[in-house]
């Protein structure tokens, strides 16, 4: 690869280059997620929409959103007929605190395991899991995790089947003084919200250094700070 070539690749933004009929010629490494939260004829059928009427490059801002990904604007570009590109840029997904967060070290999977078992009691929801196992123990404050966790369950508790998954945020990190740290997220994923306990999730994280992305999914994200 071509340093232009490894910089697109690597890109935090998705793109994809489509063929007329709209087949993927060719994508990048965050567009391979996307993907999997969208399908290609959504992101072919944006990208004709908004191209320029003539050959050349059109960028338009405006909020898009696939699941968990949210977008600000678009550039699609053409040169020819046979081919079409687009690039969505990606909203930050979250802001933490410009303070480190304290606490102890420790294996974020018991503290989901013992939620999860803590909110099978006496109910019929059935819990499914898919962990990334590479994720390492982090310093958090357990007791103010548990406590969130715990209200994101209650948000769900009507329904018979909670989801959670527990991945890597590719690319997206934060700085705590002059130390860089990688992101990951905790996603917890079902049919229906109850909006009442929604509310109370809201209030309970407001002031609370765990920060809390609530949509159709609700996402704890986290620093990987092991030390």
């Amino acid at each position: 690869m071509t340093i232009e070539q490894q910089w697109l690749e690597n890109d935090y933004n998705p793109y994809i280059l489509f063929s007329s009929e709209g087949k993927v010629k060719s994508l990048n490494s965050e567009a391979q997620f996307l993907l999997n939260s969208s399908n290609s004829k959504e992101l072919f059928d944006l990208a004709t929409t908004y191209a320029n009427i003539t050959f050349g490059f059109k960028t338009t801002f405006i909020d898009i959103e696939f699941n968990r990904y949210k977008f600000f604007g678009l550039t699609v570009g053409y040169e020819n007929e046979t081919e079409i590109g687009i690039k969505l840029y990606q909203t930050p997904s979250f802001k933490l605190t410009e303070k480190k967060p304290m606490g102890e070290l420790t294996n974020i999977y018991t503290l989901i395991d013992l939620c999860i078992s803590t909110n099978s009691i006496s109910s019929s929801t059935t819990f499914t899991k898919e962990y990334d196992p590479t994720i390492p123990e982090i310093i958090i404050n357990s007791n103010s995790f548990i406590k969130i966790l715990n209200k994101i369950y209650s948000c769900f508790s009507n329904n018979v089947k909670i989801h959670t998954k527990v991945y890597y945020r590719i690319g997206e990190h934060v700085k705590f003084g002059n130390k860089k740290y990688s992101l990951f997220s905790i996603e917890i994923s079902a049919q229906n919200i109850d909006q009442q306990q929604k509310i109370k999730l809201q209030e309970l994280v407001k002031n609370n250094e765990i920060f809390v992305d609530i949509t159709k999914e609700i996402t704890i994200n986290l620093p990987m700070i092991t030390k």
